[in-house]
C-alpha cells in the first residue's frame, strides 16, 4: 500500500504541475463559453432578411400579414403582377413575389392550392416555412370568423385534458411535466459526466502507461515495485487529477453563476433588445420556477442519488481504467491502441444511448439489463437513479460491478505484468490469453 501511495502521489504531482494542465484547467470553461458564443455567431451570421413583394387579390392579407426581423412583406397593386413577374429575375433586393388569388365562396382549400411564391434565388427552408406559417395563421383566423366561433372558444377546444394519476404502491402522485423534465435533465447530466470522465481519463491512463513503456522508464521503476502496484498507482493518481480538475471547474461555475446573477440587470440594459428581453423575463416567473425545481430536487432521495453516483462513478472508472492500462501495456504505439479501445468505448456508448430510452420507461427490461450488466451499469444505473430504482436492483448491480471490477483488475494486472516489458511484438489475442492464464 505504501508503494501504491507513493506512485499515486508521483503521478498526481507530475500531472498537476504541468503548464498544460494549469492552462487547460483555467481556460477550459472560458473556451467552452467562447465556443458556444462562436457557434451562435455563426448561426446569426448565416441569417438573412428576405423581402417579398405581395400581390393579394383576396384582400385578406393586406392588413394582417406583418413583416418581422427576418421577412419583409411589400404589398403592391394587383395590376403590377404581370410586370413584376417578368422583371423578377433581374431584381435586386427583392427575393420573390408572393401571389395570392381571389377567395371565392370561402373556398380556402382552393386559395391555398393556387397561392404561389415566385423566387429569383434559393431561399432557406426556414424562410419558406415562416411564410407558410404566416399565411396559415391568417387563414385560420378567417375560418374561425366564417364559422362564427370566438377565439376563447377555440382556446377552450384546444385545451389538453389534465389527467391526475396516483401510484398506489408508492402512495404518491405521478410525475408532472416539470418533475419529468428535472429528473430527465439530472439523469442526462450525471450520465454524461460519468461517460466523459471514463473516456477522457481512461485514455490518459493508457497514454501514461504507453509513454513510460516507450521511454523504458518502466524497467527501472518495476525493479522496485510490483507491476500491480504501479498500475493501481497510475489509476488512482489520474483519478485525483480528474477530481482536482472537476473541483476547480465546479468552483468557477458557481462563482460565474453568482456573478451573472448579480450583474444581469445591469448588463441587460446595455445589450441590444434589453428592454424587450426584460419584458420577456417579467412574463416568466424565474423565482417560482426555481422554487419548484428546488422542491422537486429535495423531494428526491438525494443521499441515495449521491451515494449511487459516487460508487458507480468510481467503480466504473477503475473498471475501465484497468482495461485502458492493460491496452497501453500490450501495444507499442498509439496507432495500435485504436483496435483495442473499441472494446471499452462500445459498451459505454451502448449504455449511454440505451439510457435515453430509460427516460420513457425507467422500469422497462432494457433499462433493467443495462443497469445490471457491469459493462453498462456505471452509466445506465446513474441514468435511472433520479427516477427511483428498487433497492434490490441497486444492490445486485453494485455487487456484480464490484466483482467485475476486481476481476478486471486481476486480468489487467496479468496483462500489464508481461506486456509492460514487451517491445517490438504486436500482441495478438492468443498471446493476451496466454498472459492472462499464465
Amino acid at each position: 500500500m505504501n508503494n501504491i501511495f507513493l506512485i499515486t502521489k508521483r503521478e498526481y504531482l507530475t500531472q498537476v504541475k504541468k503548464k498544460s494542465f494549469i492552462i487547460l484547467t483555467l481556460l477550459a470553461p472560458v473556451l467552452m463559453i467562447a465556443f458556444g458564443a462562436f457557434i451562435a455567431f455563426l448561426f446569426k451570421a448565416n441569417e438573412s432578411k428576405s423581402t417579398f413583394n405581395v400581390v393579394d387579390r383576396s384582400g385578406l392579407f393586406v392588413d394582417n400579414l406583418k413583416s418581422d426581423e427576418s421577412i419583409k412583406y411589400v404589398f403592391v397593386p394587383k395590376e403590377n403582377e404581370r410586370a413584376l413577374t417578368s422583371t423578377l429575375k433581374d431584381m435586386t433586393g427583392i427575393e420573390g413575389l408572393l401571389v395570392i388569388p381571389e377567395l371565392r365562396d370561402n373556398n380556402f382549400d382552393e386559395l391555398e392550392k393556387n397561392t404561389k411564391l415566385l423566387i429569383n434565388k434559393k431561399i432557406g427552408f426556414d424562410t419558406k416555412m415562416s411564410v407558410a406559417a404566416d399565411l396559415s395563421r391568417i387563414i385560420k383566423q378567417e375560418k374561425i370568423k366564417t364559422l362564427g366561433i370566438s377565439e376563447d372558444q377555440i382556446i377552450n377546444l384546444d385545451k389538453n385534458f389534465n389527467l391526475n394519476t396516483q401510484n398506489i404502491v408508492e402512495n404518491s402522485k405521478a410525475d408532472s411535466d416539470l418533475d419529468f423534465g428535472v429528473k430527465s435533465g439530472l439523469s442526462m447530466v450525471l450520465m454524461y459526466a460519468v461517460f466523459m470522465f471514463i473516456i477522457i481519463y481512461g485514455v490518459r491512463v493508457m497514454r501514461s502507461v504507453l509513454e513510460e513503456k516507450n521511454n523504458r522508464v518502466v524497467e527501472i521503476i518495476i525493479s522496485s515495485v510490483k507491476p500491480f502496484e504501479l498500475m493501481m498507482g497510475k489509476i488512482l493518481g489520474v483519478t485525483l487529477v480528474a477530481l482536482t480538475q472537476f473541483s476547480i471547474w465546479i468552483t468557477m461555475s458557481v462563482l460565474g453563476a453568482l456573478f451573472l446573477n448579480t450583474g444581469f440587470s445591469a448588463m441587460q440594459k446595455n445589450i441590444p433588445g434589453g428592454e424587450q428581453s426584460a419584458e420577456m423575463m417579467k412574463s416568466f416567473d424565474f423565482k417560482q420556477t426555481a422554487s419548484e425545481v428546488s422542491h422537486i430536487l429535495l423531494d428526491m432521495n438525494v443521499p441515495l442519488i449521491i451515494f449511487v453516483f459516487i460508487v458507480f462513478f468510481l467503480l466504473g472508472y477503475i473498471f475501465y481504467s484497468s482495461m485502458y492500462a492493460a491496452i497501453g501495456s500490450a501495444v507499442d504505439n498509439e496507432t495500435e491502441t485504436q483496435q483495442f479501445t473499441l472494446f471499452a468505448i462500445i459498451p459505454l456508448m451502448v449504455g449511454m444511448y440505451g439510457s435515453f430510452t430509460i427516460m420513457n420507461n425507467p422500469e422497462g427490461p432494457l433499462g433493467f439489463w443495462l443497469s445490471i450488466i457491469p459493462f453498462t451499469s456505471p452509466v445506465a444505473m446513474i441514468a435511472r437513479i433520479p427516477f427511483g430504482v428498487p433497492g434490490w436492483q441497486i444492490a445486485l448491480s453494485m455487487f456484480l460491478l464490484v466483482i467485475s471490477t476486481l476481476l478486471m483488475i486481476y486480468i489487467a494486472a496479468k496483462v500489464y505484468r508481461v506486456g509492460i516489458l514487451m517491445y517490438g511484438n504486436k500482441a495478438s489475442a492468443k498471446e493476451l490469453w496466454k498472459w492472462i492464464t499464465s
